[in-house]
């Protein structure tokens, strides 16, 4: 309690502290929630690509200007992801490249043009351009105020412009045909909507890097996939699985020595993936294993009631006809038919007499009947 107690004094009152958990807390709002949409729309790549992409217009803002403002080395990000993003939808809407190809090379033309003049600038440059490889890998930790009203300024732009076009990017995230014939300007919102997602990976890159910004776009989005198949829920909850991921990582960053905020915040929402992946009630792994069990041992339990039925259909008085176990462990294919026959007792499908027979109840018979029927018209 008092270590939990000691995190949220440094939470409220340690200037660096606050000011990276705030940072990395909006970063992952906005990217889990911008990224709730690639996912559905299966541009999970693109994330990849424009992160990758951006690094070029990092470095020609810089050149062009000589400032490191971080709004500058942003907006030159922007412009470069975007034309990126832009250079993928024409060349899928007009050749046959496919759109993860189309993607694959963005991401490499412009990653290695950036790495090109970033090499440029370190020769001519000097110490001047200390500070730009930060963004390949993310420097959570010297985020300041400025960096803060930044990302407080576009992620605000952004989450206005998502709730104005709500309608519309919710049509056209799961049917683009039919909002064309709605009327609605589908290339207009397809590129209105990406720009959005540029806005999100660029306002990350410096606390997560080019290198690893796509893992925040994509794992909030596909650990909320897993809760909810309601896109109001899934664009929520990505969303606080992003902000919790970003307090998380900032305070384990600042509690844990030599241990990177960026790289901590990916493994911080990763397990949050995981997790969701497995304990999801209805898509998680353990939840799915279950219900197979579940099924398993329920057609079992039928085979058992079924051959308790053509036994005791065999006699005058099917619920006046005990039968050994014997008889029904060598009919059935399966093994535990004990437990079988203990779980018919239990739902009054069946009755055992105090000598060890099993018969078969007036219940038993309707359900087998019933089950008996249901396979023969199959």
């Amino acid at each position: 309690m008092s270590e939990l107690a000691g995190i949220g004094h440094d939470l409220l009152f340690d200037y660096t502290l606050r000011t990276v958990a705030l940072g990395s807390a909006a970063l992952g709002l906005l990217a889990g929630m911008l990224g709730a949409f690639a996912v559905l729309r299966r541009q999970s790549l693109l994330g990849d690509a424009v992160s990758h992409a951006a690094l070029p217009g990092i470095v020609l803002a810089f050149m062009l200007t000589g400032t490191k403002t971080p709004l500058v080395l942003v907006l030159g990000a922007a412009i470069s992801g975007w034309i990126a993003a832009l250079l993928v939808m024409l060349i899928v809407r007009t050749t046959r490249v496919k759109t993860d190809t189309a993607l694959g090379l963005m991401l490499s033309v412009f990653f290695g043009a950036g790495m090109v003049l970033m090499s440029m600038v370190q020769r001519t440059a000097g110490a001047g351009q200390a500070g730009l490889e930060k963004f390949l890998f993310g420097q959570a930790a010297a985020m300041v105020s400025d960096d803060l009203v930044t990302m407080a300024i576009l992620g605000a732009v952004v989450l206005v412009t998502l709730m104005l076009f709500w309608k519309e990017f919710k049509i056209l995230s799961f049917d683009p045909a039919f909002a064309g014939a709605l009327g609605m300007p589908v290339r207009v919102l397809d590129v209105l909507l990406t720009t959005l997602l540029v806005v999100a990976i660029v306002t990350g890159l410096q606390t997560v890097g080019v290198v690893l910004m796509s893992a925040m776009i994509v794992a909030p989005a596909a650990a909320a996939r897993q809760w909810t198949d309601r896109l109001g829920s899934l664009v929520l909850l990505a969303g606080f699985f992003g902000a919790l991921s970003g307090v998380v990582g900032a305070v384990l960053s600042s509690t844990i020595a030599h241990l990177p905020t960026g790289p901590t915040i990916i493994l911080t929402v990763t397990t949050i993936t995981v997790l969701s992946l497995l304990l999801a009630p209805r898509r998680g792994l353990l939840a799915a294993e279950w219900r197979r069990w579940r099924q398993r041992r329920q057609l079992k339990t039928d085979y058992v009631l079924a051959d308790l039925f053509r036994l005791a259909s065999q006699h005058p008085s099917p619920v006046d006809a005990p039968h050994q176990i014997e008889a029904l462990q060598t009919m059935s294919p399966h093994a535990g038919v004990r437990r079988s026959l203990e779980q018919l007792a239990q739902r009054g499908l069946a009755l055992q007499s105090p000598d060890g027979l099993w018969t078969i109840t007036d219940a038993g018979l309707d359900a087998a009947r019933n089950l008996v029927q249901g396979g023969a018209e199959s």
